[in-house]
C-alpha cells in the first residue's frame, strides 16, 4: 500500500518536497546575487569624477575679487538685544558686512533686504546665551552664523566676512 500502482503496473514515486524547496531556494539565492551584482555594476559604470571642485570655485572667486580694489564694507546700525538665559543680560553690537562685489553691496543696501537681514540677526542674537558669546570661539561661530543668514537673504551678493566694531555685553 506504500506504493500506489498505476494502471499500467508501474509504481508511482512520492514527491520529495524537501528537494523541491531546496532547489527553489538555490534558484532564489542565485537570482538575488546576480540581480544585486548587476545593480552594483550598473551604478558604478557611469560614475565619473565631478567637474566642479572646491578648488575651482575658490579660484573663480579669487578672480572675481580684485586685490587692488578697496574692501566694500557695509556698516549696519547698532543692535541692542536681550540675551537668552539667566541672569538677564543685554548685548550691544555694531555689525559690519564685507561684501564680495559692488553688486552685492548695492543689494544689501536695499531697504527690503536690510530689513530682513536685521531681523535675522536680531533672532540670532536673541537665541544666544552669555556663555555662548563670552569665548572667542563663540564670537567666531556668531560671525559665521550671521554671514550665513545674511547670504540667505541676498540673491546676487555674497557676504565675505563679518566684523564687529562694537561688542558689549552687560
Amino acid at each position: 500500500m506504500a506504493e500506489e500502482k498505476k494502471e499500467d503496473g508501474k509504481a508511482k514515486k512520492p514527491l520529495n518536497v524537501a528537494l523541491i524547496i531546496k532547489g527553489l531556494m538555490i534558484f532564489l539565492n542565485v537570482s538575488v546575487l546576480l540581480g544585486g551584482s548587476y545593480l552594483v555594476y550598473a551604478a558604478t559604470l557611469g560614475w565619473s569624477k565631478p567637474s566642479i571642485t572646491e578648488e575651482l570655485e575658490i579660484e573663480k572667486l579669487k578672480v572675481k575679487l580684485r586685490e587692488d580694489s578697496p574692501p566694500l564694507i557695509y556698516t549696519m546700525d547698532k543692535f541692542t538685544v536681550n540675551l537668552d538665559g539667566e541672569p538677564k543680560r543685554a548685548i550691544q553690537v555694531e555689525v559690519n558686512l564685507q561684501m564680495l562685489s559692488a553688486e552685492g553691496f548695492e543689494e544689501v543696501m536695499a531697504p527690503d533686504r536690510i530689513a530682513r537681514a536685521r531681523d535675522k540677526i536680531l533672532r540670532i542674537l536673541n537665541e544666544k546665551d552669555f556663555s555662548e558669546l563670552e569665548t572667542l570661539q563663540g564670537k567666531l561661530f556668531l560671525k559665521d552664523r550671521i554671514a550665513m543668514e545674511v547670504n540667505s537673504v541676498l540673491n546676487r551678493g555674497v557676504v565675505k566676512d563679518v566684523f564687529f566694531s562694537n561688542f558689549v555685553i552687560q
